[in-house]
């Protein structure tokens, strides 16, 4: 028997259950992995609370990495015993979950799969973020909301690769401090300072040439604020809620108007070698330890809720992108 963690109703932590499932057997196309670390994530918390529909019951989790036990006719590109992992796939919160073989991506030797797990998904969304969305070079000024958080290491790694100026906002002085070591420029700490006139400040008085915010609600309005002209908000997440119906009449105002851009695409779009994310994840995927007797999976899922933690965090059962851009032009 298999074990995982499922839902039959929408709620709270507490409707994530404990259960043993059959093993599942490979159909044509997929394989049987050996889970070995799930990453837990925002859209896990949309998923089990209902915001974003899915079919229950289901086993939650759509990110994680570990060892292939069995492959299914015609597969060609893992074999068993491969390390490997995969993102946007249903039913990682399992001690075996069927991934469509063409999802799935080799680990490199030397990348532990608690790394690996972490940084599929919010790896690869700071690599668009930063190099497609909006691709990021010297002389930009970029605001990155949650500069702690999973995808926010990452991308301060990258953008200061890439040669932008990075400013981030935190909630506390110790998150703060991890964004500056993962090289952000400048990081406001949102809780005492208005980060529309922090960041008016820091460009003395042009704005940024574009706001990356997963925050949402509370941030959208001033992050829309902190842009220069033709500069680009791009929202992908919504961690304090969904941003309330935007009348593009608003921007007409001040006399500028405003695109919408659609990222995302099928299967294949935005898939980088696990390489380019995995050793920039490998410090951020040391994790707080959940409470003595606290299910793994709950304490995850309340202290991803309460943005109490600081990086990808990677699940182990063995203890028990789309984004939206609204340019100013």
């Amino acid at each position: 028997m298999a074990r995982a963690i499922r839902i039959e109703k929408t709620g709270g932590p507490e409707v994530l259950k404990f259960a043993e499932v059959e093993v599942p057997k490979p159909d044509k196309g997929q394989a049987l992995v050996r889970v070995e670390a799930a990453g837990v994530n925002f859209i896990d918390i949309y998923q089990r609370s209902g915001m974003y529909k899915l079919e229950m019951p289901f086993t939650v989790g759509q990110e994680g990495a570990g060892t292939v036990e069995a492959v299914g006719p015609g597969v060609t590109e893992v074999r068993a015993g491969q390390r490997v992992a995969w993102t946007s796939v249903m039913g990682s919160y399992a001690t075996q979950a069927l991934v469509p073989a063409a999802r799935l991506v080799a680990v490199p030797d030397g990348v532990s799969s608690k790394a690996a797990a972490a940084v599929m998904l919010q790896g690869m969304t700071a690599h668009y973020l930063t190099h497609d969305t909006f691709a990021l070079r010297s002389g930009h000024d970029c605001l990155i909301h949650a500069a702690a958080g999973g995808v926010g290491l990452l991308f301060c790694q990258m953008a200061r690769k890439l040669g932008a100026r990075v400013i981030g906002t935190a909630g506390s002085a110790e998150k703060a401090q991890l964004a500056r070591k993962a090289g952000a420029n400048e990081v406001i700490e949102y809780l005492t300072a208005d980060f529309e006139a922090e960041v008016k400040r820091l460009t003395d008085g042009k704005g940024v040439h574009v706001v990356y915010d997963s925050v949402g609600k509370d941030t959208f309005d001033k992050s829309l604020k902190s842009l220069r002209l033709r500069g680009m908000l791009v929202l992908f997440g919504a961690s304090s809620g969904p941003v309330p119906v935007f009348d593009l009449q608003r921007l007409a105002a001040g006399g500028e108007t405003a695109g919408l851009q659609r990222q995302g695409g099928d299967d294949g779009e935005g898939v980088v070698r696990l390489e380019e994310v995995a050793i920039l994840g490998a410090e951020a995927a040391r994790r707080e330890q959940p409470a003595e007797g606290e299910p793994c999976a709950g304490h995850a899922a309340r202290a991803t809720a309460a943005r109490t933690t600081s990086a990808p965090w990677p699940l182990s059962l063995r203890r028990r992108r789309a984004a939206v851009a609204c340019r100013m032009v």
